[in-house]
Formats: C-alpha cells, structure tokens, sequence
C-alpha cells in the first residue's frame, strides 16, 4: 500500500532540486547533499514523524528563497549605487 505523503514528499524533492541550482556553492555540491539527506529517512514509516520532516523542507525552502532574494537585493544595490561619497 502506498503512502498517502509520498506525493508531498516527491513534490517537495522536486522543488528542492530545482532551487537548488543557483546554490552559491554549486548545483552538483546541494544535489549531493539533498539526496543525502532524503536517503537518511527513506525508511521513514511514521506519519507524524514524515509530516516534521516535510515542514522542516519547507522552512529549508524558505530559507533558500531568502538567500536568493537577499543575494539580487546585493547585486542590485551594488549595481546603482556607488560607495563612494564625495
């Protein structure tokens, strides 16, 4: 019988991989790591156990946004506005 969570969980894999090609240290370094980490809880059985670790995805999502966004919000800035001031 399969796991209800299974779907949540490929999505969240899914997702994962996909922000995770514009890592600072590389889309081959976070794959490496991704899969790492889903392959130490395959053997997962536990529903509620499962559901903490698919919100702990999800923050680890979050998180991986907020870097992106704070890294465009440098580049921009770094981009128009000079350090210089007369």
């Amino acid at each position: 019988m399969a796991n209800p969570l299974r779907g949540e969980v490929i999505k969240l894999y899914k997702n994962l991989l996909y922000l995770g090609r514009e890592y600072p240290k590389g889309a081959d370094y976070f794959r490496s790591r991704l899969k790492a980490a889903f392959l130490k809880h395959k053997d997962e059985t536990d529903p509620e156990k499962i559901k903490q670790l698919i919100a702990r995805g999800e923050f680890v999502i979050k998180e991986l946004e907020a870097l992106y966004f704070l890294r465009k919000y440098r580049a921009m800035k770094q981009r128009y506005y000079s350090d210089d001031k007369p």
